[in-house]
C-alpha cells in the first residue's frame, strides 16, 4: 500500500467531499487501510461510514470493490460519487451486456475508482478482476453475513472466498449495528486477518427519542404530520396491510404518502423509493424492507407504528433520520398487542431464545422511565454519565406519587378473577363496565367491581403497565395474555409494601410542548429559498436534491450567507466540483435575498392567505398557485377558506362537487360535534378528503 500524508488526505476530503475535518474515527480507519490492515467498522447510521472507503479509493492506484446488498443503495451511492467528481459504477444482472462491457473498459483505463456489486452478482466480475489491480475490498451492511444479526442474508455467506483469493488486499467490513457475537461472526466468516476493530459511539444526539402508548396511533400520526408539512419521513409498520391502510389515510388527509412492502411488484417498490429519494413523495409507510443503506440525508422524522423486534433493527431504522446532523425526531408507538405478535414470530424463528431475549431488551427500552438514550446506548456497551436532555423522559420527567391504593385495587381484582383474565377485562371490572364479557361472567358481583371508576380507562392501562414493569404483575402470553400475580404483588397486598407510580402526562400538554419546539425549528425565508433552488436543480439534473447539498449545508449557508467564491467554498459539504456546478446559482440566490431583505424592511407584508386569495380571484388554478407560491395544496386551500370568511366573492363553490356540499350540509345537522373536522371524516367513512370537508364547511358557514 502507498504511503499517504495527512495533507493528501485533507486535500481530497475537501476537494471531493467538501469537508475540512474528519468525523469520529474516520481518519484512524483510513490510516489503518493504508497500512494494509483488515478493518471491522461499527459506526452508526449517519456517522460517515462511506467516506472510510470512498476517500481511500480516490488515492489508490487500482480498483476499490464495494459489496452492497441492494441495487437502490448502489445506485444512490454511485450517483453521489459522480456528483462529487469521482468515477464510480455498479454492476447488476439487469444491465445489458454492452453496458457492462463499457464499465469494464472504463475500469481498465482507470476512469472508475469504485465498483459496486451485490454478492449475488460477484460471478460476473471473474474476467475483470483478473485484469485489474484490486486495491481495496469494502463490504457494506456486513451484519447481513451473520445469523446472529438482525438482517441475515444467505448470499453474504459466500464472501469468505475474497480473502483467500486476494490475501494481500485489505478488507474493510462496515455495519451500523452489531453486538459482540455478531462482530465475532462477521470476522470469522469473512476470514479477516486479525482485523482492527473500530467501534464508534452509537450516540446520535441530533435525534430526539420519544415513546408513546399505542392508542389512537393514526390520529396522533395525522396530528404530527400536520405539524411537519414540508418534512420527509418514514413510518415503519409490522404488517403489509397496515402500511397500505395508513398510507391511504394520510393520502386522504392531503399528504403525499405511499406504502412500501415486499408484496408489491418490483416496479412499484422502485417507483416509491425513487419518488421519496427525489422529494416527490413526503411519506413512506413501510415494512422493514425499506430504507437499508439509502443515503437520503434530509429525512426529518421516523415513526414506528409498532414495536420493533430488536434494538439493532430499531436503531438502524431511526438512524435513517437526520443523517445530515440536523435535529430530527423519532417516535415509537408501543402496545402489548405488538409484544404478543412479536413473541409469536420469535417462536417460529430458528433461534427462538436469542430472539426472545432481544425482544425483552426492546420492551425494556420502550417501558423506560429514565433517560432513553442511556438505555439505548447501554445495549451497545456505552455507559454515558449524563442524561441526554433530548428524549421524552428527559424533557418531561415523570412525577411519582404514592400509588399503593391504586395498585392494591388492581392486584386485588386480578386475584378475584383467579388470574384468568387479560388486562382489558381487569380495567373494565375496575371501572364498572357493563359489556357482554362482564355481564356474562358475573363480574358485577366481585367486590372490586367499579372501585376504580374515578380513573380513566387509558390511565388504568398505563398504571397496570407500570406494575408489570415493576415486577408485580406478569403477562402469561401462552394463556391468552392473562395477568398473573408475582411474589411482589403479595407484598403489596399483604405486607404494606408501598408502590410509586408515575403520573400520566396529558396529551394536550405534550402537544403544546411539541409545537413550541417546532416553532423554534422553523427555517427562515432564506433556507426555504435555498431548498427550493436545490429542488429545482435536482429536477433539472434528475438526481436527488440531497446529493446537491444536504440540509446541514443549506443551514450553514443560511447562517454564513456567503457572497463570494472564497466564502462559499468554506461551507461544509462544498467541494471543488460542487463549487463549479452550483456555486454561481446559490451565491446569486443569497445575494438576491440580501438585497430584497434590505429594500423591503419598511414595507408592510400582505398576509399570506390574502396573497393566495388574490391569485385565485385573478383566475389562477390551485395547481398554478402551488407552483407560484411553492407551498402545499392543502395550505392553499386553507388560505382560501380563511379568506372566504371575510370576502364571500371568492368562488369557493368551483372547488367542490355540489353533491359533496349537500352531503356535508346533511352531516352538519347529524353530528354531535359539527365544529371539528375529524367527525366529518369518520362520518364519510374516511372516503371524503379533509380538504373537501374544509371547503364545504367554509361555504356553509355563510
Amino acid at each position: 500500500m502507498p504511503e499517504i500524508s495527512d495533507s493528501q488526505l485533507y486535500k481530497n476530503l475537501k476537494e471531493y467531499f467538501g469537508y475540512s475535518e474528519f468525523r469520529q474515527q474516520q481518519k484512524e480507519i483510513i490510516t489503518a487501510i493504508f497500512k494494509g490492515n483488515d478493518n471491522l467498522v461499527i459506526m452508526p447510521t449517519g456517522g460517515g461510514k462511506s467516506i472510510c472507503y470512498q476517500l481511500p479509493a480516490t488515492l489508490l492506484n487500482g480498483l476499490t470493490l464495494v459489496i452492497s446488498p441492494l441495487i437502490a443503495l448502489m445506485k444512490d451511492q454511485v450517483d453521489g460519487l459522480r456528483a462529487n467528481g469521482i468515477g464510480a459504477a455498479f454492476i447488476n444482472s439487469s444491465q445489458a451486456a454492452e453496458d457492462q462491457h463499457a464499465i469494464f473498459n472504463a475500469i481498465l483505463t482507470n476512469e472508475i475508482k469504485l465498483l459496486y456489486v451485490a454478492p449475488e452478482s460477484l460471478s460476473q466480475l471473474e474476467g475483470i478482476l483478473n485484469q485489474t489491480t484490486l486495491s481495496l475490498i469494502a463490504i457494506d451492511e456486513a451484519h447481513c453475513i451473520s445469523a446472529w444479526g438482525h438482517d441475515f442474508r444467505p448470499a453474504y455467506t459466500q464472501l469468505g472466498f475474497l480473502k483467500n483469493r486476494f490475501p494481500h488486499t485489505p478488507i474493510i467490513a462496515l455495519t451500523a449495528t452489531a453486538d459482540k457475537a455478531t462482530r465475532e461472526d462477521i470476522s470469522k466468516q469473512l476470514n479477516l486477518n486479525h482485523p482492527t476493530l473500530h467501534l464508534s459511539s452509537f450516540d446520535r444526539p441530533n435525534l430526539s427519542l420519544s415513546v408513546r402508548p399505542g392508542i389512537d396511533r393514526v390520529k396522533k400520526i395525522l396530528e404530527f404530520v400536520d405539524d411537519h408539512p414540508n418534512d420527509s419521513g418514514i413510518i415503519y409498520c409490522l404488517s403489509r396491510k397496515t402500511t397500505e391502510n395508513l398510507a391511504e389515510k394520510l393520502d386522504s388527509a392531503g399528504f403525499k404518502a405511499k406504502a412500501y412492502h415486499a408484496g408489491l411488484g418490483h416496479h412499484v417498490r422502485e417507483q416509491v423509493q425513487n419518488e421519496f429519494i427525489n422529494d416527490q413523495l413526503q411519506i413512506v409507510c413501510a415494512t422493514v424492507a425499506f430504507g437499508m443503506g439509502i443515503d437520503k440525508s434530509n429525512v426529518r422524522w421516523v415513526i414506528h407504528y409498532n414495536l420493533p423486534k430488536n434494538i439493532e433493527g430499531y436503531y438502524q431504522e431511526i438512524g435513517r433520520a437526520g443523517r445530515d446532523g440536523v435535529p430530527s425526531e423519532t417516535i415509537l408507538f408501543h402496545s402489548y398487542a405488538d409484544v404478543v405478535q412479536l413473541q409469536q414470530f420469535a417462536t417460529k424463528s430458528g433461534n427462538t431464545e436469542v430472539q426472545l431475549a432481544k425482544l425483552d431488551r426492546m420492551q425494556q427500552y420502550a417501558d423506560a422511565l429514565s433517560c432513553r438514550r442511556k438505555v439505548l446506548l447501554s445495549y451497545f456497551g456505552e455507559l454515558p454519565e449524563k442524561d441526554c436532555g433530548n428524549c421524552d423522559v428527559c424533557k418531561h420527567p415523570p412525577t411519582f406519587f404514592d400509588g399503593t391504593i391504586l395498585a392494591q385495587k388492581a392486584l386485588s381484582t386480578i386475584a378475584r378473577v383467579k388470574q384468568n383474565e387479560p388486562l382489558a377485562t381487569i380495567i373494565d371490572i375496575l371501572r364498572g363496565a357493563q359489556n357482554a364479557t362482564i355481564l356474562d361472567k358475573g363480574f358485577t358481583q366481585i367486590s372490586t367491581y367499579g372501585i376504580g371508576n374515578d380513573v380513566s380507562w387509558k390511565h388504568w392501562q398505563q398504571y397496570i403497565i407500570q406494575l408489570i414493569n415493576q415486577g408485580a404483575i406478569e403477562i402469561a402470553f401462552h394463556e391468552k395474555n392473562h395477568l398473573k400475580l408475582t411474589p411482589i404483588a403479595k407484598k403489596i397486598l399483604f405486607e404494606k409494601q408501598t408502590v410509586n407510580l408515575a403520573k400520566i402526562i396529558e396529551k394536550a400538554a405534550l402537544k403544546t410542548a411539541a409545537k413550541k419546539e417546532i416553532s423554534v425549528k422553523k427555517s427562515t425565508d432564506l433556507f426555504e429559498r435555498l431548498r427550493l433552488l436545490r429542488l429545482k436543480l435536482s429536477r433539472e439534473e434528475e438526481i436527488p436534491a440531497y446529493q446537491i447539498f444536504s440540509d446541514a449545508s443549506l443551514k450553514e449557508m443560511e447562517q454564513a450567507r456567503p457572497m463570494t467564491d472564497d466564502e462559499f467554498i468554506q461551507i461544509s459539504g462544498v467541494g471543488k466540483k460542487k463549487m463549479q456546478d452550483y456555486g454561481h446559482d446559490f451565491i446569486s440566490e443569497i445575494i438576491a435575498f440580501h438585497k430584497e431583505k434590505n429594500t423591503s424592511k419598511k414595507a408592510k407584508k400582505e398576509p399570506t392567505y390574502i396573497t393566495s386569495a388574490n391569485l385565485f380571484k385573478n383566475g389562477l388554478s390551485i395547481a398554478d398557485i402551488v407552483l407560484e407560491r411553492k407551498i402545499a395544496e392543502t395550505t392553499i386551500l386553507s388560505h382560501l377558506c380563511k379568506a372566504y370568511e371575510m370576502d364571500k366573492s371568492i368562488a369557493l363553490e368551483k372547488l367542490i362537487d355540489p353533491v359533496d356540499l349537500k352531503a356535508i350540509e346533511k352531516a352538519k345537522t347529524a353530528l354531535e360535534n359539527p365544529n371539528a373536522l375529524r367527525p366529518y371524516f369518520e362520518y364519510f367513512k374516511e372516503e371524503m378528503p379533509y380538504s373537501t370537508i374544509r371547503i364545504g364547511l367554509a361555504i356553509l358557514s355563510n
